[in-house]
């Protein structure tokens, strides 16, 4: 009956076909896939108002859809009902060099932002590695390897038009760079993962393009050496855009799979941006402090296509670990701690690894206190996967008792939904689940992620 009213309404952008349900019964994790009945392919804002009506007075769940590049099961539809897939809504609508700003529907991907921004001499920084959609990136509150310049998603989003479950649209905020009028709505949403609202329209703060950027490579005989230097560089303030740790297994593995010959030691990748003078003098300090803790052989490039092969190779850390791994998906980590807490959290998960005959090489955004330990397993090797939950669960535990967070970055999804209470207190969550169950009242909006649904009976 459901589809029928959708059909009735949207015509062919409604789907029942079975590969592309397929196609949107999964993200890039190792979590179940589930069906969808159906695919809605809307293409406008009025699109996803007419799906969010029908599908709430028939009680329907539906689960936006962007990418499907989220890690924690985020966008898995394990209820059934509605994938609302948003691709087909990649406008850029407006963009003000002035006021560096731009408005965008969720269907933009980041490189196609980029690449259009790039004609005005503008950019956006967030740079989860995926080629990610803005809306996905903006619902998971997703950051990655400039935040420790730029800031996160929740930094960079300045207004939202939402799509509420009953169908209502809403703005959040004026253009304005600040304000003080009523609640933040803005930044209720972001992060959401869409169990609140469907986000059609994103006004996002852009930064001019620097006039010099300059990556660097620097090598160190423990994790320890070059976590403690990170921390020095940041309590600092020296202007650092990504600092980043691949450890040493983690470089073994990019240099096989991507065909670089990056030293095989512990590595911190560096950029800088500004001016030559800024990041001359940046560099330098940077290079200084960082060789008291041991550092050496420290090689910079302003050549552009060293940086992006260099950048490149990190973020195919992920693959080149699955792809040692035969039948392989990712089992996706993600805390974060106090920067003064990381190298004992860092340096604990080696031992336990060492400990659990794991293979689990460590990257990490590590200005932030961020990291991850790229974890692959076969699906289908239940033995395999029980003893990588088992890690996870000590990972998290180890990285709340040093005053941290169950994911700096990937979002609660399905595969942290067990640690909200263990991190901030029930009575916080009952504080979400009561936003959650006025908003949502019938709980179609993404049913079963963030708040367990124990909470919310």
């Amino acid at each position: 009956m459901v589809i029928d009213e959708l059909r009735a309404a949207l015509g062919q952008k409604v789907s029942v076909n079975d590969t592309i349900r397929e196609h949107h019964s999964k993200d890039e994790s190792f979590h179940t896939p589930t069906l969808p009945d159906a695919v809605v392919f809307a293409t406008c804002t009025q699109d996803v108002a007419t799906t969010l009506r029908i599908c709430n007075n028939n009680k329907t769940p539906v689960v936006a859809w962007g990418a499907g590049t989220s890690l924690e099961g985020n966008s898995t539809p394990i209820h059934g009902g509605v994938s609302l897939d948003l691709s087909q809504m990649d406008k850029i609508l407006r963009v003000s060099g002035e006021d560096l700003d731009c408005t965008i529907q969720p269907g933009v991907r980041r490189k196609q932002l980029n690449e259009y921004l790039s004609k005005h001499g503008l950019f956006f920084p967030v740079d989860p590695g995926a080629d990610a959609t803005l809306g996905g990136m903006a619902s998971t509150g997703a950051s990655g390897t400039t935040t420790v310049k730029y800031g996160a998603m929740k930094q960079l989003v300045m207004s939202l038009t939402v799509v509420t479950a009953n169908g209502e649209v809403i703005t959040t905020s004026r253009r304005a760079r600040k304000t003080s009028a009523g609640y933040d709505l803005t930044h209720l949403f972001v992060g959401s993962e869409g169990t609140l609202g469907v986000i059609t329209e994103l006004t996002l703060r852009v930064f001019g393009i620097p006039e010099v950027i300059a990556a660097a490579t620097m090598q160190f005989d423990s994790v320890r050496n070059a976590v403690d230097g990170v921390i020095e560089v940041i309590q600092l303030g020296i202007g650092v855009a990504r600092i980043e740790l691949v450890d040493r297994q983690a470089v073994l593995a990019v240099n096989r799979y991507s065909q670089t010959e990056l030293p095989e030691k512990d590595l911190l990748l560096l950029e800088f941006h500004g001016s030559a003078e800024s990041t001359a003098i940046e560099i330098a300090e940077a290079k200084e402090v960082l060789g008291r803790y041991g550092g050496d052989n420290f090689l910079q490039t302003t050549d552009e296509a060293e940086r992006r092969k260099l950048w490149q190779a990190r973020h195919d850390a992920g693959l080149a670990c699955r792809s040692h791994q035969p039948n392989g998906r990712i089992f996706s980590t993600d805390v974060c701690v106090p920067i003064s807490k990381l190298s004992e959290c860092i340096e604990q998960t080696q031992q336990d690894l060492a400990d659990s005959k794991m293979y689990g090489p460590i990257v990490g955004h590590v200005g932030d206190g961020n990291f991850h330990v790229l974890l692959t397993a076969d699906p289908n090797d239940h033995a395999a996967i029980e003893k990588l939950e088992d890690f996870h669960t000590r990972l998290v535990e180890r990285s709340l008792s040093l005053e941290g967070t169950c994911t700096g970055e990937h979002g609660i999804g399905i595969g942290k939904i067990g640690y909200l209470i263990s991190e901030l207190g029930r009575e916080a969550v009952d504080v979400m689940a009561t936003i959650k169950l006025a908003l949502d009242p019938n709980g179609i909006m993404n049913p079963g992620k963030i708040i367990a649904d124990s909470v919310l009976q």
